[in-house]
């Protein structure tokens, strides 16, 4: 059997060199990942994308020529399968936003540590969301800072029922699909029909577009 197949492939695009080697030299050792191209910018990126195909690419976001959210604009629209985990020093919330609009399903810090980077590929990888913890603190912060009361429920725009709005509430969490079955004691196929439908009356493409929905409408407030 190949195991070179089951390896998640990564694609490493960042400006600095000294970055891209550092995180060559921390997941050469690790079994079900495989580095299988770098860039220095996002342009570059999108080049090397033309070549290849990985399962996940991990980016920062300033970059000279084309930055990381320009970038991941391209990517999904152009290579929807490729998944976007960015890993970066900025820790404001105008860059969180937008590199979630953007289409990122996770969001680390350059001072997080190996195990934590591992953790956040594989889970962004299996199509779920992984956000840093000082990334969800500041997540959170800025939905306290602008609740009002007609961010308590869904907008207006979006009708969804009490379901809808629970399974996006536990989205928005990070639970998976078994979790959140669990949690609301329904079957993980009910969930799935139900994430569907968010999926449809949101006009998202992927779960990350579903939290930037979230996100960008400050839907729930912090005690919800």
């Amino acid at each position: 059997m190949d195991t070179q197949d089951n390896k998640i492939k990564v694609l490493l695009v960042d400006d600095h060199k000294i970055v891209r080697d550092g995180l060559m030299g921390l997941l050469q050792d690790e079994p079900d990942i495989e580095v299988i191209g770098e860039a220095e910018n996002g342009k570059h990126a999108l080049e090397i994308l033309s070549k290849i195909t990985p399962d996940l690419m991990i980016i920062d976001i300033n970059m000279p020529v084309m930055n990381g959210i320009e970038c991941a604009r391209e990517v999904v629209k152009n290579h929807p399968s490729v998944a976007i985990l960015a890993l970066t020093m900025l820790n404001e919330q105008g860059h969180i936003k937008n590199m979630i609009a953007a289409g990122a399903g996770g969001y680390i810090l350059k001072n997080s540590g190996k195990d934590e980077l591992i953790i956040a590929i594989k889970t962004v990888t299996s199509g779920e969301n992984y956000f840093s913890d000082e990334v969800k603190n500041i997540i959170m912060m800025n939905m306290v800072k602008k609740k009002t009361a007609e961010t308590k429920i869904l907008g207006e725009r979006i009708p969804l029922t009490n379901r809808e709005k629970d399974i996006l509430r536990y989205i928005v969490k990070e639970f998976t699909n078994q979790e959140i079955a669990e949690k609301l004691f329904i079957s993980v196929r009910t969930v799935d029909a139900h994430r569907r439908n968010l999926l449809e009356k949101i006009g998202a493409k992927n779960t990350a577009g579903l939290v930037a929905y979230a996100f960008e409408n400050n839907l729930f407030s912090d005690n919800e």
